[in-house]
């Protein structure tokens, strides 16, 4: 073996004397140098000068270890290695010369010239792996060929670096990069000469970026490349473009904040040409433990055209998201959460910042905020106090709890034993306590946040004990009874009058407090029944089981025509044509008493049917439990108090899974006993008098998802669950059947997913990955003989990795009522290692527009980007 290490006795070539002056330092004699390994002068009784050195060298090698005194100087060969404080070094080879405090590490090559044991120079949490290098232990001092080293996610290649001190490196032709292919990477910044402070930055002169080793044009005359382990504040910079509608842009540019380890905040701006603008201010923060939680508001001024052109428009929207959840393991007795997204209703469909989905097909916007605590007392008390928000964007009606207060105490058992099991009527009568407080308010959007807003806000308390009991009845029948008291409170009721000029009603809103109270009782008894059907174990089909749960109730509600008055109705000429009843309770916040009496049987029949078969799998020692039916349930209402129409119509719904619960299928029906006459009303007069069948199909609905993919096909990565996150956080669904949610304010910051390895010989997939997912919708309308398809949908979503790096996806829907292609999303995605790019299309609809975006994934370089898109072509 030869040895590859600078020597000052052969002068190599790769490390000439010369270069050495930089580290050398005068020679010192050998007694104080304090080594592990010494001589009996080390230990002489004679007291010794001040030694230099700081501390113990160790080293160590797996060959041999040669010391000559002549020469001053210690061989270390094979697996050599050498401590000095925070300093280490391993390397094939290492020549101690101690006469001049210098360290020299190289490579061992063999006898066909292959290199082996590179270097490795080690000092606090910094680590070079050269080809050579050359130490002083005194100075600190060093040179170091051909050197990588990684430094928060970026890797510095250097022909040749000096180390001045413990903070300061000076390189010469180093290149830059954060690919992950040290030997040839895809790309890299040239740094001809710069100053590197390890932790905290990279200072350069003249560079430039090279693509394949072919040098590009993109460059600067000097430049900064921040290095950090922890968050910073810092310049984010923007993207700028051409808008159709609003000519030139920059977009999304501003600062980050990094406050404390606790929170963050970055406010972000765009601004047109044709003076839109749009504001950003957001915030993530967290306590480890306890709770993390997301602030955003976004806030857009847009204009439209020029002023003076006829299709010149002026317009605000915003949008306000607030997410928190606390650790359940903080305070189990008390939680509060928070999940807020209100704003414009055309926020998500005008925001030109954003081009979201699953957010612009939304119609909902919605949001809550809650607390709650538990007192553990005996009984157990339970408050909460919530907050919601309901926003229709289609109509832009808004309606508001604020707030809503919720207690409640925990049953009580008075006549239960303090040990054993309840047993009996009386043992297991309990009563509970409830009330709930309430301050509604329905509003639009053009008086959101206006003292308007709270003129036609509805309060009220609602109180009730429930009182019930169970009970078994002939061992195998459940029985339960109850009976419930309310009381209503309320602050808003109405007097009614007729006006005999207008000829017209007249209802006049009422100002204090009121109340009323009612009440009323219900029984239910049912049971569980099992049928088996045994078909014998060598049967592929073992057995099927089916579970029926049949139950019969009975509810009486008493009418409470006390809380009833009457106005008249008066013709012109002075005489009562009629008289209406009325109550003052009409449209109060917890509804109004009822006026009728009712006394109703309700009968339901719920079924489920699973199969015993046998396992595919030779190994297993036991069956496989499926499912063929997860429910099938009947129901249905008998009005014993009522004069006619007493059946209620039967309703029927059930659900199952199959092909391994990829298959989800629900479906559903209404079944109406009664007939119509000529005029599509309903009679009462069975539709089996009336030469009809036993009942008539009124509606129906049908609903299956199905989600398959390929073995190997995985789909979640990073960027798909920032995509996904963004989409619920606004409202949007879960899945992607309405295409990906993009945030091209965000694109760069959510592609930080890590890279596919794809080995050298992976030039095609010989198994293509894939994913498809297809949800089928149809509903039946047939309530006054229409019979009518009222929606049929197909939707569809999928993914295929058509290579190691290149990815295709589409999200579409077929309207098969319309015949015609739904809101449609092409994708295509190219991993290039250190570099994303991605272009997604929106072909047809008032929605038409495309994206492109080319970056570099590593966050430290993430501004090194290219973005073009086309926005919507504006509708007049």
């Amino acid at each position: 073996m030869a040895q590859d290490i600078p020597n000052p006795k052969t002068a190599s070539k790769e490390i000439p004397i010369s270069d050495l002056k930089a580290v050398k330092n005068d020679s010192i004699p050998t007694k104080e140098l304090n080594l592990v390994e010494t001589d009996s002068i080390a230990n002489d009784s004679l007291s010794n000068s001040a030694k230099f050195l700081e501390g113990i060298v160790t080293y160590k090698a797996k060959d041999y270890t040669s010391i000559n005194q002549k020469t001053q100087q210690i061989y270390l060969y094979n697996e050599a290695e050498i401590q000095y404080k925070d300093m280490d070094i391993k390397a094939g080879v290492i020549i101690i010369d101690y006469g001049k405090d210098i360290v020299y590490a190289g490579r061992l090559k063999d006898s066909l010239g292959v290199y082996s044991q590179h270097p490795v120079f080690k000092q606090g949490n910094d680590i070079v792996e050269p080809d050579s290098i050359a130490f002083n232990i005194k100075t600190k001092k060093a040179l170091i060929w051909n050197s990588k080293t990684e430094q928060q996610g970026g890797r510095i290649i250097s022909d040749l670096t000096k180390k001045e001190n413990d903070s300061v490196y000076f390189v010469k032709r180093a290149k830059f990069t954060t690919s992950e292919d040290e030997e040839n990477p895809e790309y890299y910044f040239l740094l001809r000469k710069a100053k590197i402070v390890p932790g905290k930055k990279v200072v350069t002169g003249l560079t430039n970026m090279f693509i394949a080793d072919v040098p590009t044009p993109i460059g600067l005359p000097f430049a900064f490349f921040p290095l950090t382990q922890t968050r910073t504040s810092g310049v984010i910079f923007p993207t700028f473009g051409e808008e159709s509608r609003r000519g030139y842009f920059l977009q999304n540019g501003g600062y980050y904040f990094a406050l404390s380890d606790y929170f963050d905040l970055a406010t972000l701006g765009d601004y047109y040409t044709n003076g839109s603008y749009g504001v950003r201010v957001e915030s993530n923060y967290a306590v480890r433990y306890k709770f993390r939680g997301s602030l955003s508001f976004r806030y857009e001024n847009l204009i439209n055209s020029e002023r003076g052109f006829p299709d010149y428009s002026k317009s605000t929207i915003y949008n306000l998201r607030w997410n928190q959840s606390q650790d359940s393991k903080s305070n189990p007795n008390s939680r509060f959460s928070a999940s807020v997204n209100l704003g414009s209703s055309t926020y998500f469909q005008e925001s030109v910042n954003q081009l979201n989905a699953a957010n612009f097909l939304n119609n909902t916007l919605s949001s809550s905020v809650s607390y709650s605590k538990t007192f553990q007392v005996e009984p157990q008390v339970n408050i909460s106090l919530t907050a919601t928000h309901s926003q229709n964007t289609n109509t832009q009606v808004i309606n508001m709890t604020l707030p809503t207060f919720q207690g409640s105490v925990d049953r009580i058992f008075p006549f239960a034993p303090k040990v054993g099991s309840k047993k009996g009527v009386l043992e297991n009568i309990n009563l509970q306590y409830n009330v709930r407080a309430e301050n509604r308010i329905q509003t639009t959007d053009s008086l959101f946040f206006k003292a308007e807003m709270f003129e036609d806000a509805k309060a009220g308390f609602q109180h009730s004990i429930p009182l019930s009991t169970n009970f078994k009845v002939f061992k195998h029948f459940s029985m339960s009874t109850s009976a419930n008291y309310r009381e209503n409170w309320t602050f808003n009721t109405i007097n009614k009058s007729y006006d005999t000029e207008s000829q017209s009603v007249v209802t006049t809103p009422l100002k204090g407090f009121d109340s009323f109270r009612t009440y009323n009782f219900s029984s239910s008894i049912g049971t569980t029944i099992y049928g088996l059907f045994d078909f014998g174990e060598d049967k592929k089909i073992q057995a099927i089981r089916h579970v029926m749960r049949p139950s019969v109730s009975y509810n009486i509600n008493p009418a409470f025509d006390q809380y009833y008055e009457t106005y008249e109705v008066i013709s012109a000429d002075g005489t009562t044509t009629d008289q209406v009843d009325y109550t003052r309770f009409e449209g109060s916040l917890f509804g109004a008493p009822g006026k009728v009496y009712s006394s109703s049987v309700g009968l339901s029949l719920n079924n489920n049917l699973e199969a015993k078969v046998r396992d595919k799998d030779s190994t297993a020692t036991e069956p496989k439990k499926i499912f063929l039916l997860n429910s099938l349930n009947f129901s249905t209402n008998y009005n014993v108090a009522g004069d006619s129409l007493n059946w209620s119509p039967v309703r029927v719904s059930g659900g199952t899974q199959v092909f391994d619960n990829k298959m989800s299928i629900n479906f559903g029906a209404t079944l109406d006993p009664y007939a119509l006459d000529n005029n599509n009303r309903k009679i009462d007069d069975f539709n089996i008098n009336n030469g009809g069948s036993l009942f008539r199909l009124t509606s129906a609905n049908l609903t299956m998802s199905y989600s398959l993919s390929s073995d190997t096909f995985e789909n979640n990565n990073s960027e798909d669950t920032a995509a996904r996150d963004e989409s619920v956080k606004s409202g949007g669904r879960a899945d992607d059947l309405f295409g990906k949610s993009q945030d091209f304010g965000n694109q760069q910051i959510n592609g930080k997913r890590e890279t596919t390895e794809a080995k050298a010989t992976d030039l095609y997939n010989y198994k293509i990955p894939w994913s498809l997912r297809l949800a089928y919708a149809v509903n039946y309308n047939n309530s006054r003989r229409q019979s009518e398809i009222a929606s049929h949908s197909l939707m569809f979503s999928g993914d295929i990795e058509l290579s190691p790096r290149w990815s295709v996806g589409a999200s579409s829907g077929y309207d098969l009522k319309n015949k015609g292609f739904t809101y449609t999303q092409l994708r295509f995605e190219r991993d290039l290692e250190s570099w994303r790019m991605n272009f997604s299309w929106i072909p047809f609809s008032n929605r038409t527009s495309w994206n492109f975006f080319i970056g570099i994934r590593s966050s430290i370089l993430k501004d090194i980007k290219y973005e073009k898109r086309k926005q919507p072509d504006k509708r007049l």
